[in-house]
């Protein structure tokens, strides 16, 4: 097993791993978790489709001398990269369960929560491998746009229908009305969908993707919709191999999806005047907007919004650094009066565990900054101008 230079445009292959106190190493299967975005997973499928007999036995046989040498007890998770010569490549264990692990009690009919606690009993794990039967695939329902690189979309679920039928599981946390901070990971749900071959699950994933319906925040279900039908994730032959790897979406994925609206910022309340008047003899104070008392007024009110930069939209003009998404500020480096070039950091925001640097967009002078460290700021909201 080499352990050198990684292969150009590695697949991402791992193994579920069970080993007891008493030296037994059992491989549940194979999984190819390929299709990621900023290096974390979004699609995994189990088996680990299109290897050689020959590449399945090293990863399985290297897997068992792995735990066994590390004297590792419990579940855990040999992961390796797959080059494009074939090359093998180990990258880590990782001690615990992974969220795809659904995929792999699919196929295998094996409990893997059940499996943990027995070995903890101080049972024993079968020293012989599980038969796997079917093919399953597992879906992370992240709350981000993929027509915005991914962009982390905290809110407020409006709507959130499930889909069901043979073959069909679902594991979610959230329903409609729940509000998804952006203090925690993107996940919302897993879909995960079982079929007899992979051709047969790809169908069910497509009606199962179809049937999912969720408003209120952008998710990546477009995204898995259009990558099931992907010539480069399901090919129209069944028997040719797929060609995704772990860089296939930012450098290969046409991803024309559109980017879904940002969320209207709210008008901030226009200054009010008490005036009195004059009804029937009587002589009655009543509040009105300052833009109706005198012309002046609402050149005055016109000009304060102008100046106030935070919570106006992005569209408010061509000088305008707004925010990408819902997120909290973690740094600020920029200044007011500061000169800055175009690509210079300005603010980083952070959402779901993501931190989103903020950058300038053309040279010139900072003004009207409206940053703070530990603020929230919405999607859209002008964090300062550049002007000339």
């Amino acid at each position: 097993m080499l352990r050198g230079a990684l292969p150009r445009l590695p697949r991402h292959v791992e193994t579920q791993c069970l080993a007891d106190a008493y030296g037994n190493v059992q491989v549940v299967s194979t999984r190819d978790c390929s299709l990621q975005r900023r290096h974390q997973k979004l699609v995994e499928e189990a088996p680990a489709p299109f290897l050689s007999a020959q590449q399945n036995a090293q990863l399985i046989s290297s897997s068992k001398a792995i735990m066994r040498e590390a004297g590792y007890i419990g579940a855990g998770t040999c992961e390796f990269l797959v080059g494009k010569d074939g090359t093998i490549s180990f990258l880590e264990v990782n001690t615990r369960l992974q969220v795809e692990h659904p995929v792999s009690e699919e196929i295998a009919g094996v409990d893997l929560v059940r499996e943990q606690l027995r070995i903890a009993a101080g049972e024993r794990v079968s020293e012989q491998d599980p038969v796997v039967r079917g093919h399953s695939f597992e879906f992370r329902i992240n709350g981000e746009d993929p027509g915005r690189g991914f962009m982390p979309a905290p809110g407020k679920i409006q709507r959130y229908e499930v889909p069901s039928g043979p073959g069909v599981r679902i594991e979610s946390g959230v329903r409609a009305g729940d509000e998804i901070s952006g203090a925690f990971d993107s996940m919302l749900a897993k879909l995960i969908v079982t079929g007899a071959t992979r051709q047969e699950a790809l169908e069910r994933s497509r009606r199962a993707l179809a049937e999912f319906r969720i408003e209120g925040i952008p998710t990546v279900l477009p995204f898995h919709r259009r990558v099931v039908e992907d010539p480069a994730f399901a090919p129209a032959d069944v028997d040719q191999p797929f060609s995704v790897h772990t860089r296939w979406i930012e450098t290969e994925f046409d991803n024309d999806l559109p980017a879904a609206a940002l969320p209207s910022q709210p008008d901030e309340p226009e200054d009010r005047e008490s005036v009195v008047v004059e009804v029937d003899g009587r002589k009655v104070e009543i509040s009105l907007p300052a833009s109706l008392r005198a012309p002046q007024a609402a050149v005055r009110q016109r000009r304060k919004r102008q100046h106030r930069g935070a919570g106006e939209s992005a569209v408010a003009g061509g000088n305008a650094v707004s925010a990408p998404m819902q997120g909290t500020i973690v740094k600020v480096v920029a200044e007011e009066g500061q000169t800055v070039a175009d690509g210079d950091l300005l603010v980083v925001l952070e959402a779901m565990k993501m931190e989103q640097p903020i950058t300038a967009h053309r040279s010139g002078v900072v003004t009207s900054l409206n940053a703070e460290i530990g603020a929230t700021v919405s999607a859209g909201a002008v964090l300062c101008q550049i002007e000339d």
